[in-house]
Parts: C-alpha cells; structure tokens; sequence
C-alpha cells in the first residue's frame, strides 16, 4: 500500500513470485469513471472509491480460499483499510514509504499510466500513515526492498 508511484505494482510482483502467489493490481479493478476523472487530474472522493474498494474486499474474500494472493493497493486512508477489512480475512499490510521529491520523479518518467504527478499532493494529504503492518522505506532497490518484506514477514 501507498501513494501512486511508490513501487506497489513492481514490489506486489516480485513479493508474489517468492511467495508463490498469484498478484492482483488494485488500479485494474477501478470503474472507468475513476480512471477518466484521475487522466483528467480529478482527484477521487470517498464517494468515488467506495465501489472500488467493496470490490476489492469482495474479491480479498475469493483469493483468500484459493490461497491467498498479493493485491497492490493506494488504501491511503484507515476508513479506506477498514472497508478492504471487512470481509474479515487476514491481511498483512505493508507500506510502501517514501518522499513526495523522489516518487514524483517516478511519476513523470512512468509512461502508460492514467495517474498524472498532479495528483501526488493529493494524495499525500490523504495519506494516513498505518500504525501497524511492515513498513519499507522505497530509496533502495525492488529486490532489496523483497527481500526486507520477506524477513519481516518471516518474523
């Protein structure tokens, strides 16, 4: 979990390789009102992630009985966690840190995506910082920041 441009889909693959779980990415499974209101440098409502996130949870409850799975997912907010919660399966939470300067730069580099750097403010001042779960701090490399998931997840 993270604001966008911190690793989350790049970290969630290689965590689910090593894990032997299959990888789910949270901005594939927006309503297409949300991706044409964030292309267009439209911050999202509560209102407007509330069918994204019950989606989410729903289909949390279904990888949860084929095993598990890796899903990489903004949940900026605690209400947001909460709703992703509420199927009441296990979730370990691991939060992807890092300072607005560098995941900018990675946002203006990044081509293909519908998320603009525009929207980066935004969602930090949405960001409320977990007090549980692993955190990771994102100015190493992907494989070193794995490899310090794996070990905490191992302890």
């Amino acid at each position: 979990m993270g604001v966008s441009g911190c690793g989350k889909t790049t970290i969630g693959q290689l965590l689910s390789s090593h894990l032997n779980l299959p990888f789910f990415d949270g901005d594939n499974f927006h309503p297409e009102i949300n991706i044409k209101k964030m292309s267009s440098g439209i911050p999202l409502t509560d209102e407007d992630r509330l069918p994204w996130l019950t989606s989410l949870s729903e289909n949390l409850t279904k990888w949860e009985l084929t095993g598990g799975a890796v899903l990489a997912c903004s949940a900026l907010k605690e209400y947001y966690r909460q709703i992703l919660l509420s199927s009441q399966i296990p979730v370990t939470w691991v939060f992807l840190d890092g300072n607005m300067d560098i995941i900018k730069q990675r946002l203006d580099s990044r081509e293909g995506h519908y998320m603009p750097s525009t929207l980066l403010s935004s969602q930090f001042g949405l960001l409320e910082r977990p007090q549980y779960g692993i955190h990771v701090n994102i100015s190493s490399t992907p494989e070193l920041i794995v490899q310090e998931i794996l070990k905490k997840l191992k302890a």
